[in-house]
């Protein structure tokens, strides 16, 4: 019994330690360095691009209301 907590224990551990360790690559490497990534995203979109997302959002819209009225069925 007492070996199995051993292990459960050493395995947490190393476990833990492999997290940190990514914990610590990822702030060193930058990954989690996004400040300005929605700010920049707005300021590289054109006119076209904003357009074509309008249009793309009005056509899924329509097609939702057409599978919604396509399935409506009046209550008996």
């Amino acid at each position: 019994m007492n070996i199995v907590i051993a292990m459960m224990l050493g395995v947490s551990i190393v476990l833990a330690a492999v997290a940190l360790l990514a914990l610590l690559w990822g702030l060193k490497s930058g990954q989690f360095d996004e400040r300005d990534k929605f700010l920049d995203t707005v300021h590289r979109d054109g006119e076209d691009e904003l357009n074509d997302a309008y249009v793309m959002q009005k056509r899924k819209e329509e097609v939702l209301k057409r599978e919604k009225e396509k399935n409506y069925r009046p209550p008996d």
